[in-house]
């Protein structure tokens, strides 16, 4: 295995880990299925982990086609998505769910309402926050098959975690305590602020030296 598929796998890993934020979502996980019954409640996660990895895995496959189409370049999209993952950082450094990913109390699910396919795994899990950083790593990877693959591989990964976080939701807060997770929160938008930055520098350094070569 090259160092480039490591390289970029792990970072394409660390990224939207931060961006999906697990330990941010097991409160509000624990809050919206807490009168389930143990069965219902891992019925409700399956699905809800299940849509949420169906929809990263079609803006992974189609996100390239997307921006060829719209005539977005890489490095225009480098800047937008890293001033995007900025704006979902800023809430975690106060200890809340990142911006892009929390939804509005109206949102938390009403009577029949399927809560596994909103707010679950719409926005909760995979938000424009995901959206976002897939299309940018996608364009990232520039075609690259082996990119491509280590991109799908780290969101597999990133769901397993997710999976398993949610699935151990309540013994995870009772281990952390509200402090752990608000503690883990604020880590991990420092992470993806610094994260974001660097995308925001890559593009303009990249459309510069592509203006250069003209």
């Amino acid at each position: 295995m090259d160092q480039d598929f490591m390289r970029f796998g792990l970072a394409a890993f660390v990224t939207l880990l931060v961006v999906v934020d697990p330990p941010g979502v097991v409160p509000m996980f624990v809050a919206l299925t807490k009168d389930e019954q143990p069965p219902r409640r891992r019925k409700i996660l399956t699905r809800a982990v299940l849509i949420a990895f169906g929809v990263a895995l079609f803006f992974l496959l189609a996100g390239r086609a997307m921006l060829s189409y719209l005539g977005v370049t890489v490095h225009a999209f480098a800047i937008s998505g890293g001033i995007l993952l900025f704006a979902t950082a800023m809430p975690m450094l106060f200890g809340q769910r990142g911006g892009l990913q929390a939804p509005e109390r109206r949102e938390r699910g009403s009577v029949g309402q399927d809560i596994s396919v909103f707010p679950l795994a719409i926005p909760m899990i995979s938000g424009p926050g995901v959206i976002a950083t897939i299309l940018l790593l996608t364009s990232q990877a520039a075609g690259d098959p082996r990119r491509l693959a280590a991109v799908g591989l780290a969101i597999t990964l990133v769901f397993l975690v997710t999976f398993v976080s949610l699935y151990l939701g309540g013994r995870l807060i009772t281990l952390l305590g509200e402090g752990g997770v608000h503690i883990a929160t604020r880590v991990m938008g420092i992470v993806l602020a610094a994260l974001a930055v660097q995308y925001v520098l890559n593009g303009i350094s990249g459309y510069y030296s592509l203006l250069l070569t003209r």
